[in-house]
């Protein structure tokens, strides 16, 4: 069995990859381009694994897909490879229409040109994944959750793309038969987790003595999901979704953003006491535009057909994912030290 995994040095990507490699046993071939999200150190854990392949390259770049296609000679394909942030697209949209919606393009045509030419056996068992996100749903009211048949409405550059990228799969496997599962996920927090998004972030930014940015009043409620479940969802998904349909992963989590931050605040008083409460650092900062108030995913589907169970709940994961971060310095200083230091993106400048 051999994988395409587009994106793997990304935060989903590489827990998606640790997980095919180390736990499942495949081979694996990653392919991504190292923009400032993308860092091999996630894949460390692995770095001397027999299974593992990398290969750095722009998903925008045809030859070098088709050249990947035909040397590695996948069995399923599952593209992660996107520009993620909201913030990040509010102020640079062409690169998320860029990778998101061009790369998506290339990675459907060369995977159809590679599909096609395949003997029949093969061709019958070859899947392609496409991974999305729920924020193509827009925004919930007070009540409901978003389902596989909800209509987009999406709010961001972000998720416009996103949701752009998700018709076109659509439309690939209704036109040419191309094999494609798309999945759509909440919001996903863990290990290896960027630090310009809002866990991360907070753990960061509190451990530094730095204020505590909470958009808006912090009412904003996401359903969070841990990394590691999705991962083992979109295993699952891969082998046994159906080619045509759609697949929410969510981790039945919901939170209001203030109340996240106070329960990172009091993991830390309690793991890396300081002598004023973490919460003390809150600032509370002006909204994100266009900042949708709620999401929230039915993973009924995923959970009753294909017999998916998250793990870990919010309070677990947390844990986890605070002490990961205490307990691993050495992939995440580099990081503020050099890429990103915690400074507010997405703000429009006024004329």
């Amino acid at each position: 069995m051999r994988i395409l995994v587009t994106g793997g040095a990304g935060f989903i990507g590489s827990a998606l990859v640790r997980h095919l490699v180390s736990e499942v046993g495949v081979e694996v071939l990653t392919v991504d381009k190292l923009t400032y999200a993308g860092n091999l150190a996630s894949l460390k854990p692995i770095e001397n694994a027999p299974n593992h392949r990398f290969l750095q390259t722009d998903i925008c770049d045809r030859a070098a897909i088709n050249e990947a296609f035909a040397a590695f000679q996948p069995n399923y394909v599952m593209h992660l490879a996107a520009e993620s942030h909201v913030d990040r697209s509010i102020t640079a949209a062409a690169d998320f229409i860029q990778t998101n919606v061009n790369g998506t393009f290339t990675m459907l045509e060369a995977a159809r040109q590679y599909w096609s030419g395949l003997p029949e056996d093969a061709k019958s068992a070859f899947r392609m994944l496409h991974v999305s996100t729920d924020e193509v749903y827009g925004s919930l009211g007070e009540h409901g959750l978003f389902e596989e048949t909800t209509p987009y409405d999406p709010s961001s550059p972000y998720s416009a793309s996103k949701a752009a990228s998700d018709h076109l799969a659509t439309a690939w496997q209704r036109t040419y038969g191309l094999p494609i599962v798309i999945s759509n996920c909440s919001n996903n927090y863990g290990p290896f987790h960027f630090p310009e998004k809002l866990i991360p972030l907070t753990i960061l930014n509190a451990l530094e003595g730095k204020p505590l940015p909470v958009y808006g009043n912090g009412m904003n409620i996401r359903d969070w999901l841990y990394v590691e479940d999705h991962a083992r969802a979109l295993w699952l998904i891969v082998q046994n979704g159906l080619p045509g349909e759609k697949y929410n992963v969510g981790g039945r989590n919901e939170k209001r953003n203030i109340d996240v931050v106070n329960c990172i605040c009091s993991i830390l008083d309690e793991l890396r006491p300081q002598p004023k409460p973490y919460s003390s650092l809150i600032s509370y900062v002006a909204d994100r535009p266009g900042h949708d108030a709620r999401y929230a995913i039915d993973a009924a589907k995923l959970e009753t057909e294909l017999g998916w169970k998250a793990e870990e709940n919010f309070a677990t994961g947390i844990r986890k994912t605070v002490k990961w971060y205490l307990d691993n310095q050495w992939w995440w200083e580099p990081l503020r030290q050099g890429v990103y230091g915690g400074a507010r993106l997405g703000i429009i400048e006024k004329d």
